[in-house]
């Protein structure tokens, strides 16, 4: 047996940033390999639990599978996996920086041993990533010791990391609200921008400063003089004051307004540059280029100085709704420590951080604190005798050290007048406004005192976690203000998934709603759509382009196209989707991505559906027995669809669900025609003929009455009325202009061209199903006698899933001309196109109608080629890659058709013609 080694190493790193197929919360995975440790549970590792256990006492505390703490050291004990015990050590590292975080879970990868699948949550990503790194080395130093790695050295660099990443106590308590009153919010940048709300109804804050907050409000406020100027036109209690660019400007003002003085910089903030109490000409001298320095326009405010407490309103939308004193930084003497020691515990406290990160800030000792110091007889090495307090700062800003009391209800009533009047004066919607009283109970206009300052942005750490009172909900007036009770925050969202039709049931399903007047956004494989103008050509179905689309002002409704690949790499770009569609569920992309089976597949798309709330609703084809399962996982209303007639099972379910107060859309066949009907409870609504559906071309393009359904459905789901559903689909055509690559129909010189996007063999039986419809109906007295092809699918679908789809192809075409798409992802020149005519020539000889196979890897070649060998009256069907090249082919073709110049006036290859079946 070997021996054990470090050999766990991580294959693959994702973020889920939404619900996905391992989670509905947030989640890391990674996958692992064990290597030679798949043959070492923890049990048959001496010493590893201990060692565990001893650096992180917590993890044996996890509950695991056992429903109880402690669950998981038993685990531990009886022997589990590595992979799961890094799980939990990554869980246990994110709860060390203070993220409530708990579950996780690990799966073996089927066919792979030792490769493990280890999903976890995270409150941050960047610290949940790091966290499942360090996890992984953890475990493999517990195995055999790395040389020169500190395990708890490391941790403190985590946690570093994490107050680093984490949000301000501000915009902490902002983002905290949001959530409770289940307002959607994303962080836009990695600082402080966050956006609360979506689409429409978003709103911007950073820090405290929002998007309704004025900028000229904020210029005012970082204009010290012109803010005291304005507060003294409005017959408030200010300080005498005068800016100055020069020192001998300053101390003539000094002398002016009468010592003593304050110096600050005319634009600055968080106390930075302020001299307080200065009376003399020195003490002026000295912090006039202290506070020039910190002046980005040169200005320097000197202004009288009052004597009382520092004290901080917080005023909300007009309104007081806190008031701290602030302290400046000090120590108080125990008769022991130094005054560098006493700081040194103060620091020591885990409230204590850098900067802004944590609800105090670790004082500094500087020249500034050793000048103050030495000015009331100590320094950083004097022992202070019990009880005596000595200031490290003159000014009480928490950003320097200070702390804070709350005095919200200690305030006297005019002073809270004082305060609202001056934020209503300079504008500001969140204003902090600093005063200077003897004592904040008695009204300033009688005992002296003033404003000295009005803050934009102010802080809210003093009130939400003052040193001394009550904390003060500040963030909730905030809230308020760019959400009044009862405002929306969310727009509808319908997410649309499955194999097969889902972006021209997406384009239906906008289609409807921007004939209701809304600003609809939608996202596709073809791109992002914004109120019906393209605004970034890609494939753009996954979760990075919904974020988009839910951060664009204009968009009152989105509809979003979900593939596979985003769900398996980020997974939904949001948290839930009023009304989820799944279409179908069939053999495509299986062996991409872990997803080996149709059966994994579906579990994929059926994220959507577990994204429907309660009040929301799960459109789901009843027909498809992959699909109708998922009805199990939704927490709201099932509309379902079908196209069973009475009699089977799938009409049963329907009809069942209808008796009992449900919704579906069905389709009743007649002697007329086919109309689908919207049925909720036991009424049964018609809706429309499908012949009369341009998208259906009078009903043969089976695919398209069942997207037409399903868009129904969700639009009934969304509050849609049917007329507005019923002038939707009336007016939606598949034309390449408002449907591009999908069923688009034309002609040139007799012969029919439909250029669409199918690339798997469900779809192409649908699409063989449309051609011999299309067949055989006549035009101009000719009938369609030949049917032409041109075949491709993505590189990376399997090789038996190449061949499936050749075969039926060559159930409907007479001639194939197979091509290969320009990224071959991971195949060789050609080696797919064999793998299609592989398939194509069993079925000839099976006796498939196919007569002809040629092979032309290149699109536009391949698509030359197909309309050179057909005649009047043949049928040729594109399926594409690129359509924007493949069409300006197809109407630079048409043109010279049209002008009567085509270079080759044949109907085609003779010889070819020759050999071809007739219908």
């Amino acid at each position: 047996m070997p021996e054990p080694r470090p050999d766990l190493t991580i294959l693959s790193t994702r973020v889920y940033r939404g619900p996905n197929y391992w989670s509905y919360a947030p989640a890391v995975h990674l996958q692992v390999d064990l290597g030679v440790l798949e043959e070492f549970p923890t049990d048959a590792l001496p010493g590893f639990t201990e060692a565990l256990l001893a650096l992180l006492p917590g993890v044996g505390e996890h509950s695991c599978s056992r429903r109880k703490a402690g669950g998981f050291a038993e685990r531990l004990e009886e022997g589990t996996w590595l992979g799961h015990v890094a799980e939990h050590v990554a869980l246990e590292l994110q709860r060390r920086t203070g993220a409530e975080v708990s579950r996780g879970k690990t799966r073996g990868t089927a066919g792979r041993p030792g490769v493990y699948d280890v999903i976890y949550a995270y409150a941050d990503e960047t610290v949940g990533v790091a966290a499942g790194k360090l996890a992984v080395r953890l475990v493999n130093h517990f195995v055999q010791a790395e040389e020169g790695f500190d395990p708890a050295d490391e941790i403190e660099r985590l946690l570093l990391l994490a107050q680093r990443a984490a949000f301000g106590p501000s915009t902490q308590s902002l983002v905290d609200e949001a959530t409770a009153r289940d307002i959607p919010w994303m962080r836009l940048n990695s600082g402080s921008l966050v956006q609360l709300g979506q689409g429409v109804h978003a709103k911007r804050i950073r820090a405290t400063m929002t998007s309704q907050t004025s900028s000229l409000a904020v210029d005012i406020a970082s204009d010290k003089e012109m803010t005291l100027q304005l507060l003294s036109a409005a017959g408030l209690p200010v300080p005498q004051s005068k800016a100055v660019r020069s020192l001998e400007g300053a101390l003539e003002v000094a002398h002016r307004i009468g010592f003593p003085v304050v110096l600050k910089p005319a634009d600055g903030n968080h106390g930075r540059g302020v001299g307080l109490d200065l009376r003399d000409d020195a003490a002026v001298t000295k912090a006039f280029d202290v506070a020039k320095e910190e002046s980005r326009r040169g200005w320097v405010i000197v202004e009288s100085y009052l004597v009382g407490s520092d004290y901080r309103f917080l005023v909300v939308g007009g309104k007081m709704v806190a008031v701290a004193e602030r302290v400046p930084a000090h120590v108080i003497g125990d008769g022991t420590h130094t005054v560098a020691e006493l700081v040194d515990i103060v620091n020591s406290d885990p409230r204590r951080g850098v900067g802004h990160e944590k609800v105090l800030t670790r004082i500094t000792l500087d020249e500034a604190a050793d000048d103050l110091l030495a000015a009331q007889g100590f320094s950083r090495s004097s022992v202070l005798e019990p009880d005596v307090s000595v200031k490290l700062t003159l000014t009480a800003n928490m950003s320097t050290g200070g702390i804070s009391i709350d005095r919200t209800m200690e305030a006297h009533p005019d002073n809270v007048e004082i305060a609202e009047e001056a934020a209503r004066v300079v504008g500001l919607d969140v204003a902090g406004i600093d005063f200077m009283a003897v004592d904040i109970t008695d009204p300033v206009r009688e005992v002296g005192g003033g404003i000295v300052e009005v803050n934009a942005a102010p802080g809210f750490r003093m009130h939400t976690h003052p040193t001394v009172g009550e904390p003060q909900y500040v963030a909730k007036p905030v809230v308020d203000l760019l959400f009044p009770p009862g405002a929306p925050s969310r727009i509808p969202i319908i997410a649309i998934t499955g194999t097969n039709g889902k972006t021209t049931t997406s384009r239906m399903v906008s289609h409807i709603f921007k004939g209701l007047g809304r600003k609809v956004g939608m996202t596709s494989t073809d791109g992002i759509v914004i109120d019906e103008r393209l605004v970034i050509r890609a494939d753009a179905s996954g979760p990075k382009s919904a974020r988009m689309v839910l951060q664009n002002p204009r968009v009152d409704f989105a509809v979003f196209e979900v593939a596979r690949g985003g769900l398996l790499r980020e997974g939904l770009g949001y948290q839930r989707n009023d009304v989820g569609v799944v279409l179908n569920v069939a053999a495509d992309h299986l062996g991409l991505g872990g997803i080996e089976t149709v059966e994994q597949l579906a579990a994929v798309k059926q994220v959507v559906v577990e994204a429907v709330p309660r009040d929301g609703f799960a459109v789901l084809n009843a027909d498809d027995p992959l699909v109708a399962k998922m009805s199990r996982a939704c927490s709201g209303e099932i509309v379902w669809f079908t196209m069973s007639q009475p009699g089977t099972p799938q009409w049963k379910r329907v009809d069942d669900h209808c008796r009992h107060g449900g919704r579906a859309v069905v389709l009743e066949r007649s002697d007329l025609g086919d109309m689908i009907l919207i049925k909720h409870g036991r009424r049964s609504m018609q809706l429309a003929w499908t012949h009369l559906l341009p998208a259906t071309f009078g009903g043969k393009a089976i695919m398209n009455v069942q997207n037409a359904m399903a868009a129904a459905a969700a639009a009934f789901a969304a509050g849609a009325s049917m007329h507005d559903i019923r002038q939707g689909l009336r007016t939606f055509t598949t034309s390449y202009y408002l449907a591009p690559g999908r069923l688009n129909v034309t002609e040139i010189d007799g012969v029919t061209v439909v250029v669409d996007y199918c690339h798997n063999a469900a779809g192409m039986r649908l699409l063989g199903d449309f051609v011999e419809k299309l067949s055989d109906t006549p035009t101009d007295d000719l009938m369609r006698h030949r049917r032409i092809g041109v075949i491709a699918t993505a590189g990376d679908r399997r090789d038996e899933d190449m061949r499936e789809l050749g075969e039926v192809s060559a159930a409907h075409f007479d001639v194939m001309v197979i091509r290969e798409d320009k990224r071959l992802r991971g195949r060789d020149h050609g080696e797919g196109a064999a793998l299609i005519e592989e398939g194509g020539r069993t079925a000839m000889a099976a006796g498939a109608r196919c007569g002809v196979i040629e092979q032309v890897h290149d699109e536009i070649d391949a698509t030359r080629r197909a309309l050179d060998l057909a005649g009047p009256g043949d049928l040729v069907v594109i399926c594409v890659d690129s359509h924007t090249a493949v069409w300006s082919e197809i109407q630079a073709r048409s043109q010279r058709a049209q002008a009567g110049t085509r270079a080759d006036t044949t109907t085609g290859d003779p010889d070819l013609q020759s050999a071809l079946p007739f219908d």
